[in-house]
């Protein structure tokens, strides 16, 4: 384990700023393993320090985590289900720092789902003020008329309150169905579908293809993956940090 300069892990328990941890070092006053320490010593989160004859407790600073899972139909999004219903959290094998879902995709949809242990970029994404769209492939049954895809897109009443203006697009129509894609800016519970149901249409299909500019591509259902760099930073300008 790489070491750390010892004036900086003493700073960081809360003990006291980083300045006057050096003059306890000059002073003889800090042990590094029953060891007195010197200026320019190093340790680990692992190594017992002593200041003053008493010991400082280190928390090592968590690794913030971004990944993305494609959803597959079937599972919830919850950490643990008193119905023992499938977890998302059962796909995110290999993840050792525990990661929360931003935001929710209903046992029967799918697509891209965020996970984080950061919570403000999580409540960023999330948040109603920011307007961050999310970009759904909707597949529709028997059929849709042009007054239908106006009313979705101009807004419709679900639980008392319209829904914001959405952008409604066909991708293909054949006999008895029909695709969809819908972008809104807000994150009602089970929205889609209950727009969808509000102006008479059945949803067969629904998926989540996009968050802001992040796209969920290639993944394989029940597939995960980091964010990248470019990624991080383009959702990040979305919500204007």
């Amino acid at each position: 384990m790489e070491k750390i300069r010892l004036q900086k892990l003493i700073a960081q328990s809360g003990l006291c700023s980083r300045r006057k941890a050096e003059e306890y070092i000059q002073r003889g006053l800090v042990k590094v393993n029953g060891r007195v320490a010197s200026i320019g010593d190093g340790a680990t989160y692992n190594d017992v320090i002593m200041v003053d004859g008493s010991r400082i407790y280190l928390e090592k600073k968590r690794e913030k985590i971004y990944l993305m899972l494609n959803k597959p139909r079937g599972y919830v999004t919850t950490m643990s289900d008193e119905l023992d219903r499938k977890c998302v959290t059962e796909l995110l094998s290999g993840v050792d720092e525990r990661v929360y879902p931003v935001g929710r995709l209903d046992r029967n949809s799918e697509g891209l789902l965020l996970f984080t242990n950061d919570g403000k970029f999580a409540n960023d994404i999330m948040h109603p003020s920011k307007h961050i769209s999310k970009t759904y492939r909707v597949t529709v049954r028997p059929s849709v008329s042009e007054e239908q895809l106006v009313q979705l897109s101009d807004g419709v009443v679900i639980d008392g309150r319209k829904t914001l203006p959405a952008n409604v697009s066909v991708i293909t129509e054949e006999q008895g169905r029909v695709v969809l894609q819908i972008v809104i800016r807000e994150g009602r519970n089970r929205q889609i579908r209950k727009m969808c149901e509000a102006v008479g249409l059945e949803v067969a299909r629904l998926r989540r293809t996009a968050i802001g500019p992040l796209k969920l591509g290639m993944l394989k259902p029940g597939e995960y993956r980091e964010l990248t760099s470019e990624e991080l930073k383009a959702l990040r300008n979305a919500v204007g940090e």
